[in-house]
């Protein structure tokens, strides 16, 4: 039997919109592990609420693991610790936040487990809905900083195009982090060379499994690099155009109707592929 892993999105791609695992992904999941594949989430959450999902989800299991901050920090879930981790230099940082400020665009980062942020408005709201996590209101976000972040984040509820310019006007930038958009409210800025393709190819040698025997489904333009990673790429029925077009296969169902369990069944189960 050849020794696969299933590498996935979370949010509208295992759950479903209630933030909720179907009887049958969990059923499929659960026969995938049982016949010793492994099972990796990846997710552009922070570590912090990527850990309380897990044990929520009730997958700290053994060959489970997760991948969090878009790739910069590596998760054995059932060992409940940090395997990897890549953080953002604090001069990157610095001018992303400086950037931000002159553009007059929301930004946040992170310090382990709390959100750093000088406001409290709309944008930071929009982030707690799914991102339940504590935050700090501070003066000076890169002051505040104790030591490099994973990630920085600008968010706009209203426009994406102001974060488009932004990203367009500061080439400097995208030659220090790896910039890309989560979804249309979120610019992030990731430390170089790190994305969820890079997490892909961590776990692989992890585990000491070929490329060949690896399969990735996502819903997110922040989930090409892991579906590029992967020998096979899956974007699920309701994922975003450009990555179901990156994808070797588009899925019949969505993420309300089993989509996980379909790849289960078609990739990591059929001894065939």
């Amino acid at each position: 039997m050849k020794h696969k892993i299933l590498f996935t999105d979370l949010d509208e791609t295992l759950l479903n919109h209630d933030k909720s695992i179907s009887k049958k992904n969990r059923d499929a999941i659960a026969e995938m592990l049982e016949q010793g594949h492994d099972f990796v989430l990846m997710t552009g959450r922070p570590i912090a609420t990527a850990r309380l999902a897990v044990k929520e989800l009730g997958l700290t299991l053994p060959r489970c693991y997760m991948v969090a901050f878009n790739g910069a920090v590596v998760y054995d879930c059932v060992a409940d610790r940090i395997l990897a981790e890549r953080t953002l230099p604090m001069e990157v940082a610095k001018d992303v936040i400086l950037e931000a400020h002159k553009a007059g665009i929301y930004v946040q980062t992170y310090q382990q487990d709390t959100i750093l942020t000088e406001k409290h408005g709309r944008e930071l709201d929009f982030y707690l809905k799914n991102a339940r996590m504590r935050y700090r209101l501070v003066d000076d976000i890169y002051g505040s900083l104790e030591q490099e972040p994973y990630k920085v984040l600008l968010l706009d509820v209203d426009n994406q195009e102001r974060l488009l310019e932004f990203r367009q006007q500061h080439p400097e930038l995208l030659e220090r982090s790896n910039c890309f958009f989560s979804c249309n409210e979120y610019l992030e800025y990731c430390p170089k060379d790190t994305d969820k393709g890079s997490g892909v190819k961590y776990i692989s040698k992890f585990l000491n499994v070929p490329i060949e025997n690896t399969v990735a489904a996502g819903d997110e333009r922040n989930d090409i690099p892991m579906i590029r990673a992967a020998h096979v790429g899956v974007a699920v029925k309701n994922g975003h155009k450009e990555l179901q077009e990156a994808a070797d296969y588009v899925t019949e169902h969505d993420n309300e109707h089993g989509a996980i369990a379909e790849i289960i069944e078609k990739f990591i189960l059929n001894e065939d592929v």
